[in-house]
């Protein structure tokens, strides 16, 4: 199935004419993709999925993040937004998504470092907050209203974020736009240089979220942590900074696990939430078994 009538007429009016029939692309659990050409431009339509709001994305908060990467050089460019068909069109780049192992070494571990950086700290405010703890709270109510069956490690996941949250203080952790879903799938590589991709989870929040999610999500070690972070920062890896880090990975794994818990109890998708919920909540029981776990707590927020 294609990108409904009413899109594809909303895009014409922008873009120009339809060439051909949309292809779908595989690859998302939360919207539907589609390859496209609108004239003489080569696009991909973003249309979301089902009651994705509930996720806490927020379609204006993805337009305006996606724009601000744009101009920054780490995103295709945005060719047009119809918010009343929550759709994004933006530019087709051929890219591909990086192996986790190219990219944990240099060039590549360089160049998505100083693109996150440069997001941080010159894109806009966004319209959209990122908070962890907020987001497990509010995950749980919904799931809860929808009638599911919340595991006590999904409790137990919530407080773990407040713990967490609750150590991580000072100037490196205040709010910068952040883009808070950095799966393997999202950085992609042309041969030239990196894009980063699906800012839909785009929003105000800490840029060690961004750090440790790239990081768990692409199977990073410690020493690639160092690296990264050494990177990001333009200077020697500390102790702070990489405990930071390695707690954020553990906060992206309570976003994950409850984020598969909810749409487990919402979407419509053909799709196994459960084992993707009970996946993360396993990872996520043991880091926090690792016996350097305290230890990171202590160092993080040491000043």
């Amino acid at each position: 199935m294609g990108p409904p009538r009413a899109v594809i007429d909303a895009v014409q009016d922008q873009l120009g004419a339809l060439a051909g029939e949309p292809t779908a692309l595989g690859g998302g659990i939360t919207n539907h993709n589609f390859r496209a050409r609108f004239g003489d431009r080569e696009v991909v339509l973003r249309i979301a999925g089902h009651e994705t709001e509930l996720l806490g994305i927020d379609r204006a908060s993805e337009h305006v993040a996606t724009q601000a990467a744009a101009k920054l050089g780490i995103a295709p460019a945005v060719l047009a937004f119809i918010p009343e068909h929550s759709c994004l069109v933006t530019a087709f780049v051929p890219g591909v998504p990086l192996a986790d192992t190219v990219l944990r070494e240099p060039p590549a571990l360089t160049e998505v470092a100083r693109a996150l950086r440069a997001f941080h700290e010159h894109a806009p405010s966004l319209p959209a907050s990122f908070a962890v703890p907020q987001i497990a709270r509010d995950y749980l109510a919904l799931a809860r209203e929808r009638g599911a069956e919340l595991p006590q490690p999904a409790w137990d996941a919530a407080r773990l974020a407040e713990r967490i949250a609750a150590a991580l203080t000072g100037p490196e952790h205040d709010v910068v736009p952040c883009h808070d879903d950095l799966l393997a799938a999202n950085v992609l590589g042309d041969g030239g240089r990196i894009w980063l991709v699906d800012w839909e989870y785009a929003g105000m929040g800490d840029r060690y979220f961004d750090l440790g999610n790239l990081s768990i999500n692409n199977g990073f070690t410690d020493a690639d942590d160092r690296a990264l972070l050494a990177a990001y920062w333009d200077e020697p890896c500390s102790d702070r900074r990489f405990a930071a880090l390695r707690l954020m990975r553990s906060m992206s794994d309570v976003r994950e696990a409850l984020w598969g818990v909810l749409q487990r109890a919402i979407s419509e998708l053909d799709f196994d939430f459960s084992d993707y919920a009970d996946r993360h909540l396993r990872r996520l029981a043991a880091t926090t078994a690792d016996p350097r776990f305290e230890g990171w707590l202590r160092d993080a927020a040491s000043p």
